[in-house]
Order: structure tokens, then C-alpha cells, then sequence
């Protein structure tokens, strides 16, 4: 059986400048809120809705992290569709360099939108801008 990959959007991220926690219990923790949170394809395309969106980044010492991103969206026609990631990033060599890969989720009650929470996605995605931009290039998993 082989994994088929159809394209679902790109999501490009605006994140504000992160706030470091350092010498946790887990490693270093870096919070970065989202100021912008779009979605653009043919099936989806979705804005951020409301302030309670960020990455909760986990770096170890060898500046491997872990991702913990959580939003809600709006759909441009109304929908609310709540996105949840995990994924990795290795920002050994810098912000600007860096790619990181991800699973997304989606969870919605919205009828036009209820195939969303059946699919697994994955997202490859490159920071810019020294780490205030982020894309990604998502894919459903079929």
C-alpha cells in the first residue's frame, strides 16, 4: 500500500518575538504567538480568529525542537476550524535555515467542513525573516 500526499494549502505564519524560557524541566521553552495564522487552497482557505494562538516550541541543548502549535481559524465562509500540530525543527544553524515538519489536525462541528476531521496531515515548513515567518506546505495523507 502507498502513501498518497494531495495538496490541502500553504499556511504562512506571522509570529511575534518569542519569549524564552530557559532551563526548564524539559529544556529551553520558547513561546512564540501567532499574529497571523492564513490558510490558501482550494478546499480550505482560513485567517486566524481571535489572540489565543501560539507555538509552545521545546528546544533541547542541541537546539532540536519540538513543535506544540494551537489555533483557531476562520474559514471565508464562516466556518471555525480549531489546528493543532506537533512536529520537529532543527534550528542548530539558525532561524533563517531552518525547516521544520509537522502533523496537523483539524477539529470542527461545521457541516461544509466535517471531512477535515477525518484526515491526517503532514506540512514541511521554512522560517524567514530571522524567525518571524514561517510557511508551510500542507498535504493530506490518503
Amino acid at each position: 500500500m502507498s502513501i498518497e500526499l494531495v495538496p490541502l494549502c500553504v499556511a504562512t505564519i506571522e509570529l511575534a518575538a518569542p519569549f524564552f524560557l530557559p532551563d526548564t524541566p524539559l529544556g529551553t521553552r520558547v513561546i512564540a504567538e501567532c499574529r497571523s495564522f492564513d490558510m490558501a487552497g482550494e478546499r480550505i482557505n482560513a485567517h486566524l480568529k481571535g489572540a489565543a494562538a501560539a507555538d509552545w516550541l521545546t528546544l533541547d541543548a542541541r537546539v532540536q525542537g519540538t513543535l506544540d502549535v494551537r489555533t483557531l481559524v476562520e474559514t471565508d465562509d464562516g466556518a471555525l476550524v480549531f489546528v493543532s500540530y506537533r512536529g520537529r525543527i532543527d534550528l542548530s544553524a539558525g532561524p533563517d535555515v531552518a525547516t521544520s515538519f509537522a502533523a496537523p489536525l483539524f477539529d470542527t462541528g461545521d457541516e461544509r467542513y466535517l471531512w477535515l476531521n477525518r484526515i491526517q496531515a503532514v506540512a514541511k515548513g521554512t522560517l524567514s525573516d530571522g524567525g518571524a515567518t514561517l510557511v508551510y506546505d500542507m498535504y493530506e495523507v490518503r
